[in-house]
């Protein structure tokens, strides 16, 4: 091969991509990239989703790498594609999304211009990212890829970002393409701890179990399962946005929120014993400051976290450990040394969970009639992402999380992920049935994603709950006061969307979507037959206020 042949940074990137089992690039396009944006196209395998927005861009890949287990490798332009893209990058940090993020810049010779788009983009990307970093050597190229998607899938996982330098992926680059190492951190604790760790929650009168996504990410959920039903605790899900134990499993409490701790500190006051697995406590925007736990408590905190155990308030155990592993041996502890009496005990507490009535279903309102059609008529392994927020808890009542990997929710704190949300999980899994809840308000942050789902085919479907405002400040406000001894008064304006009508059907419509609006329960049935119809992307605006 002569000098003039050898193979540049831009083709040896997308090698590595393809060696890492990335075979989509979700992104938009821009000058700084266009040598290996360019090089794509020689590559069949290779395929780039074109967003029409960056933080559609890393809601798509969010949802997608939700969906396989990651990674998903996401295209922004420079340091203005990269601040539109902070806010989702964001919500990938805190939910741990396994997301390689890279962007161009016009190239390290012209470092000293400070000329257009020039700026900082590693600055830029570390406060939203578990690792960031500049390529400024053609020899370290691979090098870089490979460590940013070692950091990424390594738990805790999350977004990484790299930035690559137009004229470092010009050089020639003679890197030889591997696939990457990620560590395996499937370890249990030895067993004097495990039995030391049982020994603290076998006796318990009042047992809790609190869990979130490292449950989901290690694959624990029937682990999970044993360990509650051995101990018959209530299991309350606290950084919960994936299917971690069955929704309709009698222990299964639901979550304990993410705005006020007084909520969580309700939840958990009472318990004797409290296994925390794969979260950090707590998540609330208002948490507690001082520790909601009884003081007699005790707390065995198991995370491959280790920043997350201890992090708030005190445990009594804590174990840096996979929370699969762990659980297991915890379970077959559990069953061997448990007493008599306790075990009766836990049996009773399981017994009377069972018993206990069920949540009464909204089925009065609009969008219960809706949520409870659907149920009837969607596949057994319908997939769900939702962002319907103040409507979440009616749509749990008829369509629970169930399957491992069929539920999502948002997370984070970022609106704007239900509809790219579900692209991204149709993308991953193309002959399944999935429907995106948002609201109309998250909805506007990225209602552009519907053009993306035309353009790949990809037949998501939508449902925008549209209550005509931005309901949760309407709730949080009414806490607020409360709390201050505020006469309640009307809410902000800042807080209304209905001046002007936002007309979803027409905007959907406009972007080659079909879609219907609800405002009655006479049309329910027309809307979720037409929805499911086919496997195009279908879109519903349903009235919920």
């Amino acid at each position: 091969m002569s000098p003039t042949d050898a193979r540049t940074g831009n083709e040896a990137i997308i090698e590595q991509f393809l060696a890492d089992g990335m075979r989509y690039m979700f992104g938009n396009p821009g000058t700084v990239e266009q040598g290996f944006l360019d090089a794509l196209e020689k590559y069949d395998d290779f395929h780039y989703v074109l967003t029409l927005q960056e933080t559609v861009a890393v809601g798509i890949a969010d949802g997608y790498a939700r969906a396989t287990g990651g990674p998903a490798l996401v295209q922004l332009h420079s340091g203005v594609g990269l601040g539109n893209g902070i806010g989702m990058m964001y919500q990938a940090k805190r939910g741990h999304t396994p997301l390689v993020v890279v962007a161009g810049e016009s190239g390290v010779q012209y470092e000293a211009m400070d000329a257009q788009m020039a700026a900082d983009l590693v600055a830029m990307a570390r406060p939203v990212t578990k690792y960031a970093t500049r390529v400024t050597d053609s020899s370290s190229v691979l090098r870089t890829l490979r460590r940013a998607v070692k950091i990424a899938m390594t738990p805790p996982r999350g977004p990484v970002f790299v930035s690559l330098p137009l004229d470092v992926l010009d050089r020639p680059n003679d890197e030889p393409v591997v696939p990457s190492v990620v560590p395996y951190t499937a370890t249990a604790p030895d067993a004097a701890t495990i039995r030391r760790a049982a020994a603290l929650l076998s006796d318990a009168t009042a047992p809790l179990v609190l869990f979130g996504d490292g449950v989901a990410a290690s694959g624990a959920q029937a682990e999970l399962t044993r360990v509650a039903e051995l101990l018959g605790a209530d299991a309350w899900g606290v950084e919960m946005s994936e299917v971690s134990i069955d929704g309709r499993h009698p222990l299964y409490r639901g979550q304990t929120g993410h705005m006020f701790g007084e909520v969580s500190r309700g939840i958990v006051a009472g318990a004797d014993a409290v296994l925390v697995v794969g979260t950090y406590l707590f998540p609330e925007v208002f948490p507690d400051l001082a520790s909601p736990f009884r003081p007699d408590a005790r707390i065995v905190h198991v995370d491959l976290n280790s920043y997350e155990i201890a992090k708030n308030h005190p445990v009594t155990l804590g174990l840096v450990a996979d929370p699969r592993a762990t659980l297991a041996a915890l379970a077959a502890e559990l069953s061997s040394s448990m007493s008599p009496a306790a075990r009766e005990a836990a049996a009773g507490r399981l017994r009377r969970a069972a018993e206990r009535p069920a949540a009464p279903a909204d089925e009065d309102s609009l969008l219960g009639a809706f949520a409870r059609r659907l149920a009837e008529r969607a596949p057994e392994d319908l997939m769900v992402f939702d962002e319907a927020l103040t409507a979440s808890g009616v749509l749990g009542a008829h369509l629970p999380p169930r399957l491992p990997g069929h539920w999502f929710q948002t997370r984070g704190g970022s609106l704007g992920v239900g509809i790219p949300g579900a692209i991204g999980m149709k993308i991953a899994n193309p002959g399944k049935t999935v429907v995106g809840f948002t609201g109309d308000g998250g909805s506007m942050y990225t209602i552009q994603a519907l053009a993306t789902a035309v353009r790949e085919g990809a037949g998501a479907k939508f449902v925008v709950c549209n209550n005509r405002g931005y309901r949760l400040l309407d709730l949080n406000i009414e806490q607020y006061w409360r709390e201050r001894d505020i006469a309640a008064h009307a809410f902000p304006r800042s807080f209304d969307l209905a001046h002007p009508e936002l007309g979803f059907t027409d905007i959907a419509r406009g972007m080659g979507v079909e879609a219907m609006r609800v405002e009655k329960r006479s049309q329910v049935e027309e809307a979720v037959e037409r929805m499911l119809l086919d496997d195009r992307p279908f879109l519903i605006d349903l009235i919920t206020e």
